[in-house]
């Protein structure tokens, strides 16, 4: 019996977390997407520390009514990355959670390279 989806991703996380670790001037981007919303965030792993978040559940991008997920998911990397910018982060490393990098997560990152972040 093969791995389901889950432990397939799990698996995959792990891996990718094992190399990707965010410091105070290189964060780490983690991104999660359930079936209706998505959500990013820049982490600091040395001090275990969120400097910045974007979700699809933000006011802004809620009130855009924008139809697509797609969409929702380049809104959601633009606003990261305007809001990493006024954090003082020009870089990041990224950290797609086990996630292909399809769809939505790239919509999300190419988002981000539009909003001012550079990985």
């Amino acid at each position: 019996m093969g791995l389901t989806k889950l432990d397939r991703r799990n698996r995959i996380r792990k891996r990718i977390r094992k190399i990707v670790n965010g410091t105070s001037s290189t964060p780490r981007m983690s991104v999660y997407r359930s079936n209706k919303e998505i959500y990013a965030q820049l982490i600091d792993d040395e001090t275990g520390k969120t400097i910045v978040a974007a979700s699809s559940r933000d006011k802004e991008i809620a009130e855009a009514k924008l139809t697509t997920k797609i969409e929702i998911a380049s809104n959601v990397g633009m606003r990261i990355g305007q809001l990493a910018t006024k954090a003082g982060v020009s870089e990041v490393k990224f950290d797609r959670g086990g996630y292909l990098y399809h769809g939505r997560v790239k919509a999300l990152a190419e988002g981000a390279r539009e909003g001012g972040l550079k990985f």
